[in-house]
């Protein structure tokens, strides 16, 4: 079906759609984790009575069991390259149950688009256009992108699908927090513009929050499709889910169904359905008003106030004392300590006070560091702050924190007076203690920074929620001098640059060298110098069999063979090795100051902070301009 026709179609009366396939498919049985998509081809009956229960309810339009089927979320259940095979299987099913109209589902990827998530656009754009040809060459009547909370996402999905069916109309559909913005902050205005500017033939809201929000979506994005002629679609949600006995209920009854689509035909929809929790009675209360406009009572709902979008970074406090010294070229140097085992935080508290003393300027604390069980990092940060009197950063990893906990935590940091932030992915649970424990990241190291810099820092969450007033986080992110694909880790690198780090540290190395690379490689790829202040990493040899270890065994470390020579050469005595080890540290450190870097980020090992101490009242000195 060509666009023409589609909309030929939609002037005569509006269309009648389907409900929720999803939830439809697990009151039947099937496990929520399951992968609906596959049931096309493994148990199709199930598919096919859900199909013809809507159309014997009246649906027009059926969308086809191809939500998830993409090669994203196949890829979850080990079906990455099955989707063509379930998109053909997914539209026969519902032409074979006697669907009018066959619309091919194209739901979203599963895994966030770059800088929040791993996936390119370009990327994005191939596997909605090989979902969108697999669906098409199938025989689909017309093709929909829904449930998208993402408008970049959305685009790429719209680009994608135009690109595989030109002649085949299309349908772009956004979904909706309870804020009436999408999930990253944008409000039905502008994705409405965004949408009708692609060309679509429909544009609209499905899923979200219920039917009322629904409507007052439909509202706001009427105001923008309206003078382009864009027909508008409703497929909302039978409100807001509640788990009862391991089983989500829907309260939205068919009855108040049907009073909302009365209230939605007044507001012109032109393809009007249901989504989650909906079934055949929704359809048919849905059909009833379709078929009966008789006067009722207009139900009206209270605008929702989106406020202003602050878009810019707003200072509203004086730089830490770490930006400061880094903005007037004071050769920084800072420690790392692992927060305690236990509750007692005294040793921590003793040994920052040490530091401080020998010149430290600040002390990074580490979060969970080798996936071990320890005091949560931004609590030592407040014990340090408070009771040793000198500024820490935080390491903030994303591994292990899903979207709500990482804003709340990023809050909580906040509140407690911490402002300095060393923005990580973190170490994997597999090479620790609890090695069956969440392994989860909703967002990448390269996303937090962005959502640090222009959401947070401009007073907003990442979906756009005001947060009261701005934060003034100082924040920054790791490099790998000596990773065994420098053009790849500085690409990486210009990415964070341009999220917003504030400052970068690096992994260990034990000549200048990887720094020499680190920053030729850097301007070749980026096109200019690498202007963001460099705090190398300085992690001092402790014995030979420490640096055998170290080079041998931990990724992104490399010593070199006269280094380990000298550790070999010190013998097994204790403190004669690490007066070679300190030696070459100090010395590593001067060189690095000849370079100009901004500073130096020592890493003491096995707790022995007195040791560091002595590299830090060495280090110390003025700065190399």
């Amino acid at each position: 079906m060509d666009a023409a026709v589609f909309r030929s179609l939609l002037a005569e009366a509006p269309l009648l759609a389907d409900g929720g396939m999803g939830t439809s498919l697990i009151a039947r049985g099937v496990p929520v984790d399951a992968c609906m998509e596959e049931l096309n081809v493994r148990a199709p009956t199930r598919v096919a009575e859900i199909h013809a229960s809507f159309v014997g309810a009246g649906a027009r339009l059926v969308l086809t069991n191809t939500f998830g089927a993409n090669r994203y979320r196949l890829e979850r259940h080990g079906l990455a390259d099955r989707f063509a095979e379930l998109c053909v299987a997914g539209v026969a099913l519902a032409r074979d149950a006697g669907a009018p109209i066959v619309a091919g589902s194209m739901g979203p990827l599963g895994i966030r688009l770059q800088p929040y998530g791993r996936v390119h656009p370009e990327d994005a754009f191939a596997a909605y256009r090989e979902q969108a040809a697999a669906l098409a060459d199938a025989g689909v009547d017309l093709l929909v992108v829904e449930t998208q909370s993402d408008l970049r996402e959305l685009e790429q999905g719209v680009l994608g699908a135009r690109d595989a069916a030109p002649d085949v109309a299309l349908i772009a559909s956004a979904t909706f927090t309870r804020d009436d913005r999408t999930l990253l902050g944008s409000p039905p205005e502008e994705v409405a513009q965004t949408v009708v500017a692609l060309g679509v033939d429909a544009l609209g809201v499905n899923c979200g929050e219920g039917p009322a929000q629904v409507l007052r979506i439909v509202r706001a994005m009427r105001r923008t499709a309206a003078g382009a002629g864009v027909p508008i679609v409703a497929r909302p949600n039978a409100g807001g889910p509640a788990e009862v006995g391991g089983r989500f209920v829907y309260p939205a009854t068919p009855e108040y169904f049907g009073e909302i689509a009365r209230a939605l035909l007044d507001e012109g929809v032109a393809v009007i359905g249901g989504c989650c929790g909906t079934g055949p009675a929704h359809t048919t209360a849905i059909g009833t008003a379709l078929h009966d406009r008789a006067p009722h009572v207009r139900i009206e709902f209270p605008e929702a106030d989106h406020g202003e979008r602050i878009l810019d970074v707003v200072t509203v406090a004086p730089p830490t004392k770490l930006e400061a010294k880094l903005a007037t070229g004071h050769f920084v140097v800072t420690v790392e300590m692992e927060p305690p085992r236990s509750f007692n935080a005294a040793r921590l508290v003793a040994a920052a006070e040490t530091l401080r003393d020998a010149g430290a300027d600040a002390i990074d604390v580490a979060d969970s560091p080798m996936a071990k069980m320890r005091m949560s990092a931004w609590a030592a940060c407040r014990l340090i702050h408070e009771q040793a009197d000198i500024e820490t950063v935080l390491h903030f990893p994303t591994r292990g924190r899903n979207l709500l906990r990482l804003q709340g935590d990023l809050l909580g940091a906040y509140a407690l007076g911490i402002r300095n932030l060393f923005v990580c992915v973190g170490d994997p649970v597999t090479i620790g203690e609890y090695p069956h424990g969440s392994n989860n990241v909703d967002v990448t190291a390269t996303g937090l920074l962005s959502m640090i810099t222009h959401a947070f820092n401009a007073g907003v969450d990442r979906s756009g929620t005001s947060i009261g007033a701005p934060t003034s986080f100082f924040a920054g992110a790791a490099v790998a001098p000596s990773a065994p694909d420098l053009e790849r880790e500085a690409r990486l690198l210009a990415r964070k640059a341009e999220a917003g780090a504030r400052f970068v540290l690096t992994q260990p190395f034990y000549s200048i060298d990887p720094l020499l690379a680190l920053r030729e490689t850097y301007e070749k790829v980026a096109g200019e110098p690498l202007t963001v202040p460099v705090i190398a990493g300085v992690l001092p040899l402790m014995m030979s069999r420490h640096a055998e270890f170290l080079h041998n065994e931990v990724p992104g470390i490399e010593i070199p063979e006269a280094a380990r020579d000298r550790m070999r050469s010190a013998g097994d005595d204790d403190d004669r090795a690490w007066e070679e080890g300190a030696a070459m540290a100090i010395e590593l450190i001067a060189a690095l100051r000849e370079e100009g870097v901004a500073g130096v980020y020592v890493m003491p090992q096995f707790g022995r902070y007195d040791r560091a101490a002595e590299v830090v009242e060495a280090a110390r000195g003025p700065a190399t301009m």
